[in-house]
């Protein structure tokens, strides 16, 4: 299957100021076949509940549909109003994950299978062989299902911004890296940013499923279960790094909530964790003739709530590979997650110090996150987001 044409997928609550910007890079693209749809979204009532953010975020979300709706793009654009009276999001129904599930569905309703979705935010910067690039990825990987787009986030200049955004992405980035390190099948970061994936891919996962928050983690697990996902090509997203509570978790709320709260919400998990993981799934392979305890059995009986582990697998897969894919499914990225929550947690910098040493980059001496200048922190980020790019590439190359 060629992709020859594509649909840019941008939800939008509070972002009037940054839509010109946006719309310019989108105009200036190379690829010129492609559809724009924009969600203008945030819940009813807001103008006069009583609430000042609420009824401001109103307000500028009223100034982007008035601007969208009077805007000759020069392409086909498709703006979807959930802000106005009537039209907010109600009940549970709320967020961005309702705004990105709005999005895809209004695509797939008009388009065929062999479109190619790729999800922006507003905030975000790329350049003007985006589309182009991303498009001719997928070509070039057509048994893939999903690309994770590699991602950094942009300095503001304002350090009391910049530490804890620099904080957070390098918990991504240690996660990432030894999930990579380790040849997990969830090795990805998902930023709703920084995605795209074919519509018949979308459709044979069911969709979206439209939580508050990490909505496009979610996705991207179904994509891995069902097929394969591409870690890289020729582009690197640049989101801002802003405080945000519009979600429970994720760059924004981050940075809101500032670096003192890192540790606890964001730690660094210990590589002896992801060593049990990777140890575990090299037990697969065994636990198809015969039970044998792995490092995660305790965790998973508790978590799975049954003693019977891996005999209902081999009733239901009975050839060798479909059961180490079944086991692969359970143990899944969230799995992987909650386990390595289970270790004990400490000092992020030695943490972060033995995944540099094994990695050979180097750290600025007594390197700290809240004492060391945003100058030595971006280094070190800056040093694993290089690293990252020949893993994610190194990866690529090893799936056909």
């Amino acid at each position: 299957m060629r992709y020859r044409h594509v649909s840019v997928a941008i939800p939008v609550l509070a972002e009037y100021k940054k839509l010109p910007r946006l719309v310019e890079a989108l105009l200036s693209q190379s690829f010129k076949n492609f559809d724009i749809y924009i969600c203008v979204n945030n819940r009813e009532g807001w103008a006069d509940d009583g609430d000042g953010q609420h009824s401001a975020m109103y307000h500028d979300n009223q100034k982007a549909l008035q601007y969208l709706q009077s805007l000759d793009a020069g392409q086909p654009l498709t703006v979807i109003d959930r802000s106005s009276p009537t039209k907010g999001w109600q009940g549970k129904q709320h967020g961005v994950g309702w705004a990105r599930k709005t999005l895809y569905d209004a695509i797939a309703d008009t388009h065929d299978n062999d479109e190619l979705i790729v999800s922006l935010d507003a905030d975000t910067e790329f350049s003007a062989s985006y589309l182009e690039t991303v498009c001719s990825a997928m070509n070039n990987a057509p048994h893939h299902s999903a690309l994770c787009l590699p991602y950094y986030h942009l300095l503001s200049g304002n350090d009391t911004l910049d530490r804890p955004m620099l904080r957070y992405e390098i918990y991504m980035r240690h996660y990432l890296l030894n999930l990579l390190t380790i040849s997990s099948p969830y090795a990805f970061t998902a930023l709703g940013s920084a995605m795209a994936f074919p519509l018949w891919a979308y459709k044979r996962v069911g969709g979206i499923t439209p939580l508050q928050g990490g909505e496009d983690f979610y996705l991207m697990q179904k994509f891995a279960k069902t097929g394969r996902v591409l870690l890289s090509c020729n582009e690197v997203v640049r989101p801002q790094g802003r405080p945000s509570l519009r979600v429970p978790f994720g760059t924004g709320p981050a940075i809101a909530k500032g670096l003192d709260s890192m540790d606890a919400t964001y730690p660094l998990y210990p590589v002896e964790g992801f060593q049990a993981v990777a140890d575990t799934y090299a037990l697969f392979d065994k636990l198809y003739d015969e039970d044998v305890e792995t490092p995660m059995s305790d965790f998973l009986r508790q978590h799975l709530k049954t003693g019977n582990l891996w005999q209902p697998l081999r009733k239901n897969f009975k050839t060798r590979d479909l059961f180490i894919h079944a086991c692969q499914e359970r143990v899944d990225g969230l799995r992987i997650l909650q386990f390595l929550k289970t270790f004990p947690v400490r000092r992020a910098e030695a943490e972060l110090e033995t995944l540099c040493k094994l990695h050979g980059i180097s750290m600025p001496t007594d390197f700290n996150f809240r004492s060391s200048s945003v100058a030595d922190i971006d280094k070190v980020r800056n040093g694993l987001f290089h690293l990252e790019q020949k893993m994610r590439f190194e990866k690529n190359n090893t799936i056909k």
